[in-house]
């Protein structure tokens, strides 16, 4: 059987004969090319459709294929992959660095204790200022859990003091710069009961779930590896991701696939008919 590297190279060679053509031959080909992927895409889009009604477990084993997920990928049928957990932590350290560095601190990234616990380390004056604890949740924590919705805890192993949060004298690099405000993000009746309603606002993607007129809000992420469940089914009361299947509770929001994470939920209040949710912001 030809392998992948055998076809990608047979593509490569018909690439370059093409691009020696005059442009009224590429254009032809070019044509042909499209209508050919365009057939392709929605047979391929019929056939995920009867899986993911059959099998699920059968979809997710056959995308494990190298060849299969580069074609699905190639047509946009499935999302590319999320960098590695350890490179988003670092991306996320690299937000909040200059805010410590401007305090003479730092932070390293000590172990990643999967399924959900990141261990940091503080440094330079961070590791011994008394308002560490608040240098964690407000701006660590945050950033963190931002970059990587799978991670619930994050532990600073070097330093756990006993913050008196009342003391004006403790400052944290972070401690002027999150504002919590409510949003507005919907009617009631724009969200579907039994069903969710998916909405982007100030760069948050988020989901709505409405049994009667009680309304639930949730980050759009999958607590897996953060893909996004506004196409997942809804059974029962319970959403299913569709890129790995995990499955959740939408009244709790609890994960029923592992039960040790939870989607990341944010709270609600009601106005007349409208829907309000409340953010954080960070500066």
């Amino acid at each position: 059987m030809t392998n992948l590297e055998e076809l990608v190279q047979e593509i490569s060679r018909f690439e370059a004969i093409i691009s020696e053509w005059d442009e009224s031959q590429r254009c032809v080909a070019v044509g042909l090319k499209r209508a050919i992927e365009a057939l392709h895409k929605a047979a391929l889009t019929s056939l995920i459709k009867s899986l993911k009604q059959e099998s699920m477990s059968s979809l997710r084993h056959a995308v494990t294929d190298e060849v299969v997920y580069a074609v699905l990928l190639y047509h946009e049928l499935v999302k590319p992959p999320k960098p590695l957990l350890a490179q988003r932590i670092q991306t996320a350290l690299e937000e909040v660095r200059p805010s410590l560095k401007s305090h003479n601190g730092d932070i390293e990234l000590v172990a990643i204790k999967p399924p959900d616990t990141v261990e940091i380390m503080l440094i330079g004056t961070c590791s011994s200022c008394p308002a560490s604890t608040l240098t964690l949740s407000q701006g660590v924590e945050q950033a963190i859990k931002n970059h990587c919705p799978e991670i619930t805890k994050v532990v600073a192993v070097n330093n756990n003091p006993t913050v008196n949060t009342t003391n004006s004298g403790l400052t944290s690099p972070f401690s002027l710069q999150i504002t919590s405000s409510w949003v507005k993000v919907a009617t009631i009746e724009q969200v579907p009961e039994f069903g969710i309603l998916a909405v982007q606002i100030a760069g948050t993607s988020l989901i709505l779930h409405r049994q009667s007129a009680r309304v639930r809000c949730y980050r759009n992420a999958c607590a897996h590896l953060g893909y996004s469940l506004e196409e997942g089914k809804i059974e029962n009361g319970i959403i299913t991701c569709p890129s790995h299947g995990f499955q959740y509770r939408l009244e709790t929001g609890e994960c029923l696939t592992a039960p040790d994470i939870s989607l990341q939920s944010y709270p609600v209040k009601f106005k007349e008919n409208k829907v309000f949710v409340k953010l954080q912001k960070v500066f």
